[in-house]
């Protein structure tokens, strides 16, 4: 009696360990990033692939940048600068404006600037200028292009969740600012509004 109580007891603990023991996700497999995949309610990176189109498009064919420059003349230089996360998320500004200026890029219409890159770009200037490198092959402060534009933005959002329903919706609007006039040179928005319902998650 006790052996049968003891092989009944070591069942029932394998048992659990195989239904309750740590979980990993051992497989997986590529996927196109352009799918749309919704797993969860917060911003993704579907979101942003969204805005940084839209904003590249729309400006690429705005009617100040819809022809390309007359032959010989230089492309608009244009910097993407502060994109502000006015959203209860944390969602990583960085990479939509790295995004957008991918998308800009990709137009032919724009040359552009990395605002990052010239912070780096300074500190390349004082090793050049520190005598490691040859003075005739060292480069200097003073030869940079000047931005013409300046592209800055906001994402807000709005959350609404009544019962098992809930809607977000997320208003990206940008702005391409003239560096010399200071005025608003173009200016769009990208809405995006998601309602998922909630459901029970099983393991």
């Amino acid at each position: 009696m006790n052996t049968r109580r003891l092989l009944l007891s070591a069942l029932v603990a394998v048992t659990l360990v195989g239904c309750g023991g740590p979980r990993a996700f051992t497989r997986g497999t590529y996927e196109d990033p352009n799918t749309i995949e919704m797993l969860g309610d917060r911003f993704n990176e579907n979101d942003l692939q969204l805005i940084a189109k839209k904003m590249a498009e729309s400006l690429a064919t705005s009617p100040r940048f819809a022809q390309p420059p007359p032959q010989g003349s230089p492309l608009p230089i244009v910097l993407v600068g502060k994109l502000r996360n006015s959203t209860s998320e944390h969602i990583d500004m960085r990479s939509l404006g790295d995004k957008i200026q991918t998308a800009l890029a990709q137009t032919g219409r724009f040359a552009l600037v990395d605002q990052q890159a010239r912070q780096d770009i300074a500190e390349e200037y004082e090793y050049q200028q520190s005598g490691y490198v040859s003075p005739d092959a060292a480069k200097a402060p003073g030869q940079q292009a000047s931005v013409d534009f300046l592209m800055t933005g906001d994402l807000a959002s709005i959350i609404q969740e009544v019962g098992r329903d809930k809607l977000v919706y997320y208003k990206m609007t940008a702005k391409l600012n003239d560096v010399r006039s200071g005025t608003i040179a173009w200016t769009d928005e990208k809405q995006i509004r998601k309602k998922f319902e909630k459901q029970g998650v099983s393991w």
